[in-house]
This record gives structure tokens, sequence and C-alpha cells, in this order.
């Protein structure tokens, strides 16, 4: 595929993989014989600060890559795919959606989206259904991501921003207690800003693993605590316990900023680090010296010290009890006094490129723009006004995510789908369920760049451009919004997805306008989030090309400043107040629920699952690049050589991992950093390697996050260790 530059200068843009949106720089001319269309390189940016991953330096090789579609796909009588124009293609589409709709109603076409779009794609996303398609049935992948983050901020301030504070603030910290993340290996340039942590002896990570952020913690630098997988919960109420039966929480912080003190205390009252311990093999000293470590150091922090954080991921938001989970880290470092001051904070750790910006302008079921809710009055009436209908004709609420696609062409559930930017045949929970279900559509439609899984399964596919070809702006994982710029004219057969769905409007004669400029779209999204919790109203795209630093909210005239190190908007959030109408942040009493399935029942072990440092998300990009195909080409079941030997398996043998909802089969990879009742999967590989083939439905009942990171399995050699 051909693929020119638009001009010859150099490009200051950012990654396209996770949400540290690491800053690069694309230069047109990279030399004879380079098998990329430009040179990537490095950018000092403050994530960064010029250093990238290994997916991050190779992202380019999938610009021009052989498997790169080149124009739309119609599926044939006989199941291959045949090329057709887009005019055909668009004609197709916008005629079946139309009749699906009159046939069954307009919650028969749903759309699912992704957090990797970008803010205009995800905002025209979430209108074009609602207006264009005047479907409710809209959610995204990021449900599977941020949702249980989402809830418990929203919660408990008030508002959900990832990081309330720039990352560079951890700079300067001194104590970093980090659960169920392992930066190391999945944004690696992250763990430059755990250093002054390390050298303080300071940074403590919990997870079931020993994965290679916990071995930061080697030599003095902090500490490891590796709880039974499910466990994280009662390990946090174990720790609050310790913090106020000790009378080591702040007093004055909780009586003059939060509310909720006294239902906290009756709730954590049982959890003595002795119970504790019983639950999650950790034991009750560790409990009680790391929360005596970390008040000491919220204490020291407030007389000069280094701050102190508590960060939070996927590895303990991804249960069903993800919600209360967070909460109770939330609670944690309420009780120390951390929130809303500049002595530490509380963040969860954003993963998708967009994942924050994606989830804030309406592609999620019960958003509107800004974070508006979908049942409120004036918050519908508001973004009607931008749109320019009335308030009635918006929708109302959808179903999530796992739901919406597990009852696809059923009964309830709809009949077409449109897919953007995401690949859910890998990463949606109880895949074969979800493959099941795409099978069962009228019409499936997939946006994508390449054949991916889901787009195989496609009646129609439709190619789209990719980060280096589009403008646009992107939210990092501490609310800063940039700019991500095309460095490279367009493929001559693809197309933006905002001009995809202008098109389309068009064809389904749409209330409304859609533009394909994404600079007319920010600027219709900054009316739409005006007055929001969320507020881009002034947030300004040329402020933005001058490399203006700006985090939001960030209102209608406020001064922005472009000069470098200065930073405009909200940097720091709850400085003055939380969100909540009183100002207050709420701690939330969270307990200890009985689980639904049994976890370890005999012969069971607890399948954990997670990301390499090689691959992204489903891998539907990072699988195509050889380099890092080639240093993790397969799954591997990471299992501890003594379960290994109980269960009759030798290093690189084949091993069938089993329970009631499939089997994935991979080679034993043995490894003392698994707990000896734990194995650990990637979730990158496809086919009977796809690790969500074992992942179950069940889901959180607040933010309806499944239950990716503890399934019960089984082993089973299959005695071939070629």
């Amino acid at each position: 595929m051909t693929i020119t530059a638009p001009d010859p200068k150099t490009t200051p843009t950012h990654c396209p993989y996770c949400a540290l949106q690491c800053g690069i720089s694309l230069d047109p001319s990279p030399g004879a014989g380079a098998r990329e269309p430009v040179l990537l390189t490095g950018r000092d940016f403050e994530t960064n600060a010029g250093a990238l991953c290994r997916k991050g330096y190779s992202a380019a090789n999938l610009l021009n890559h052989p498997e790169r579609l080149g124009s739309p796909l119609l599926r044939r009588p006989d199941g291959g795919f045949e090329p057709v124009g887009w005019d055909e293609a668009l004609d197709l589409l916008a005629s079946r959606a139309a009749s699906i709709r009159k046939e069954h109603g307009a919650d028969a076409v749903a759309v699912f989206g992704a957090g990797g779009l970008t803010n205009e794609k995800a905002y025209q996303l979430g209108k074009f259904a609602r207006l264009a398609l005047g479907t409710s049935r809209i959610d995204y992948n990021g449900r599977f991501c941020m949702s249980s983050a989402a809830a418990a901020g929203n919660r408990a301030f008030g508002l959900d921003r990832g990081l309330p504070f720039p990352l560079a603030d951890l700079d300067a910290a001194s104590m970093i207690l980090m659960l169920g993340s392992n930066v190391a290996e999945t944004m690696p340039p992250f763990v430059r800003h755990l250093e002054n942590a390390r050298a303080s002896g300071g940074l403590i990570v919990v997870d079931p693993r020993r994965s290679a952020t916990a071995e930061l913690c080697v030599g003095g630098s902090g500490w490891h605590l590796q709880p039974t997988p499910g466990t994280d919960l009662q390990l946090l109420l174990g720790l609050a316990h310790v913090l106020l039966a000790e009378s080591l929480v702040d007093d004055h912080y909780l009586a003059t900023r939060t509310k909720g003190l006294a239902g906290l205390r009756a709730s954590v009252g049982a959890w003595w680090p002795e119970r504790v311990a019983t639950i999650t093999g950790v034991p009750a000293a560790e409990i009680r010296r790391t929360a005596r470590a970390l008040a000491a150091a919220a204490t020291a922090a407030k007389t000069g010290g280094g701050g102190v954080y508590i960060l939070t991921g996927r590895g303990v938001e991804q249960h069903a009890n993800g919600t209360d989970t967070t909460t109770a880290a939330i609670n944690l470092a309420l009780l120390l006094g951390l929130p809303g001051t500049l002595a530490g904070g509380f963040g969860t750790i954003t993963g998708q490129g967009n994942g924050q910006g994606g989830r804030e302008h309406g592609q999620k079921s019960d958003q509107l723009p800004g974070y508006r809710k979908i049942t409120d009055p004036a918050h519908r009436k508001h973004v009607a006004g931008v749109w320019g209908v009335a308030p009635e004709t918006l929708p109302g609420p959808g179903i999530p995510a796992t739901e919406l696609l597990h009852t696809l062409g059923t009964e309830s559930g709809s009949r077409m789908l449109m897919v953007h930017a995401s690949n859910p045949v890998i990463s949606s929970p109880d895949a074969s369920k979800v493959l099941e279900a795409l099978r069962r559509l009228d019409f499936l439609v997939v946006c994508d760049f390449f054949l991916s899984e889901t787009a195989a399964e496609a009646d129609l596919v439709l190619p789209v451009l990719q980060w280096a070809e589009e403008e646009g702006t992107m939210t990092n994982l501490e609310g800063r919004v940039l700019r991500r710029r095309a460095a490279l004219r367009a493929p001559e057969g693809a197309r933006g997805e905002l001009w995809i769905m202008a098109e389309l409007a068009k064809r389904l004669e749409s209330p409304g306008t859609f533009s394909a400029d994404a600079r007319e779209v920010f600027e219709e999204l900054r009316l739409a989030s005006a007055g929001g919790l969320a507020d881009y109203s002034g947030v300004d795209w040329d402020d933005l090309d001058a490399g203006a630093a700006v985090y939001w909210p960030c209102s209608a005239g406020h001064a922005v400043s472009r000069v470098p190190g200065q930073r405009s908007g909200t940097p720091r959030l709850f400085l003055e107040g939380f969100a909540h109408p009183d100002g207050k942040a709420l701690l939330v009493p969270v307990h200890s629920r009985a689980r639904i399935e049994a976890l370890h029942a005999e012969g069971q072990l607890a399948l954990v699952t997670g990301r390499l440092l090689e691959h992204y998300q489903s891998g539907a990009q990072t699988r195509r690049i050889a380099e890092l195909a080639g240093a993790a080409p397969e799954a591997r079941l990471e299992i501890h050589p003594g379960t290994a030997r109980a269960h009759g398996i030798t290093k690189g043998q084949r091993v069938a991992v089993r329970n009631v909802r499939g089997e994935v089969v991979a080679r034993a990879a043995l490894s003392t950093a698994v707990r000896l009742d734990t194995v650990f999967l990637p979730f990158h590989f496809a086919g009977a390697q796809n690790a969500n083939l074992l992942t179950g439905s069940q889901v959180d009942p607040l933010s309806a996050m499944p239950e990716f990171k503890n399934a019960p399995v089984s082993l089973h050699p299959l005695g071939d260790e070629s």
C-alpha cells in the first residue's frame, strides 16, 4: 500500500498505544531502504521523556503493512469477501440499517466503540448512534477497562478522572502503593516516575504474581504483597482496620473534608490482620507493616516530605466486586488524608490510548458528552440544544457491553452491529458466546485497518485510517488533552470514521449535522461539554497545537498558557473541594460478598489474565509486527514448578486449560513468580489460545465490569512437547 507524506516537516504527535500517550516525532523522510513510511523517534514529553517501549518504537511498521485493508469488503454468498466501492458499501449499510430498524425497531441496530478512538470520533459516534440510528444500544470496550474505577471515583469524589494530578507529581513521591498494575510491562516509560519512591524504599506492589513491576521492589526499594487472587478487597479492608484501630488516620482531614466515617469504621471492624491473613495469604505482620508505613509517610508528606500515592489498575478492578475494591482503595487514601492535597492522592491507571477521553463524550451506554447523564433532563436538554434536536427525541440509556454483545441476535437483543476500533471476538469475556452472538446477527459491520478476528466475521468491512493519517485530540491518563496529528496522506482506499459517519448520516436522513473535519467536530464537542463535569469548552485547538498543557475541566474563558512547563485548566482536582454538592468526599462502606462461582474447588486453580511487554490489547496490531510476534509468538501458561509437578506438566509441554466455558491450549512456562494456586495467561492471542474463552460473564453490579482476572480452571497435560 502506497502512503505519502503531506509535507516534508517532522510532525510531533503521540504514540498510538497506551494512555501514557508518549510523545513521538514522525519524519516523513525515513531514508533509503527504510521499512516504514516515516521515521519514528521518541520526543521529550512529560510522560516519557523521549523513551518508548518496544510497541511504540515499532508502531510505524503497521502504516504500510502488507495486510492493511485497501477497500471495503463485502461477504459473498460462498463465505468469502469481495472488494466493493465506497458508495456501494455505504448505500448497502444504510439500507440494511433502515430496513432492520423498520422491521424490528431502532434498538435492533447497535454500535460498539472503543477507548482508542479520538475524542472527536468517540463524540460523533455517540451522536451518530442516537440521532442517525435512533438507538440506545451503544457501548464500548472501555466497559472492560475503566468502568469499575470510574464508578468508584464518581461515588467517592463525585467525578472520575484516572489520575486527578499530573503524572509528574509521582516523580517526588516517597511512597507509592500500586495495586493490580504491571506498568513495567504494560507501559514501561511509566517506571521512570517510580524512581524516587524506589530510592526511598517506598514502592509497594500488590499482585498475585511477582510481576516485572513487583520485581522493582527488590534490593530495599520496597516490598511485594502477593495475595490470593480475588482477595484484594479483604486486604484493603485489613489495611483500613489497622489505620483506624491504631489511630493512624488524619482526623482533621476526615472531619473537614469527608463524610461517612462512622459507617466505614463499623464496616472494617471485623477485618483484623490475622483474619485477613487467613483469606489473602498475606501475613498479618506485613499488613500491619504496610499500614503503618503508609501512615508515617503520609504524615511526613504533610510537613514537606515526598508525596504518598495509592494507584490501582485492572488487576483489582476487573472483578465482580471491582467497584467495591477500588472504593476500598479510595477509602484508604481518604483515611490517610491524601486526595485533594499536595501531599499525595489516589489515582487509577488508564489503559487504552484514549481510555479517559473515550468515556467522557457519549459512547458509553448511560452518558452524554461532558460526562452528562443521559437520564438527567437538564443534561439531555443541553446536549439536544447543541445537536439541534428536541430532548425527547434522544433515546434513553442502553445496556452495557457484556449484555449488549451476549444478547445479539436474540429476541431481546440487537440484530445489526457496527464495530469501531475493537476486536470483541478476542477481548470479550466468555468469548465463545460472543462469537456465537455475532454469527446470529442479520448484519455485522466492522471498521478496521486489518482483517481482525472480528472483522473476519463481518458481512461488511470498512477500511479506516490509522493514527498517523488523521487529525484529532486524545486525553491521556492524567486528563491532559493532546493533539494527534497527521504525518502521512491517507491511503487511497481508506476513509476516516468521521467521514463514514457523515456519509451514513446523509443516507439515513439524520437530524443534526455531521462533519468529516476533526476540528469542526472538536468545536462542537466543546459546546456539548460546556458546563459538564468533563468541561472542554475552554480547550482551544490552536493552544493545543502550540503545545499548551491543558487539563480538563477547563471552562470557556479560562486563561490558558502556552509557556512550556506551565499547566492550564485543572491539573490537580479537588484542591478546593470534591465534586459532590457539599464539597466533601464520601467514605463508602464496602463488604466482602460471597462469590457466585467457586474459585478454589478441588483440583482447580485460579486463572489470572494480563498483558505481555510485546503485545497490546487483542494483539490485532502487535501480532502483525515481526519483531514483536517473534519475541512472543504464542500464549504461554505461566505455572509454578510445584504445581506443574503435581499435574505431571513439564516445561514447554502443551497443556489444555479448561473450565465450564471452554478450553485453551498453551505451552507451559515454569516460573516461581506465580503462586502455587494460580496460573497466568496473556490475553492477546486468538483461536485456541484465546484466554477469554475461559473468563466469565459475571459482572460488577455497579459498573457492569466483567470478572476477567479470576476464573477457576483445571490443567490437563497433552503429552506433546514438540
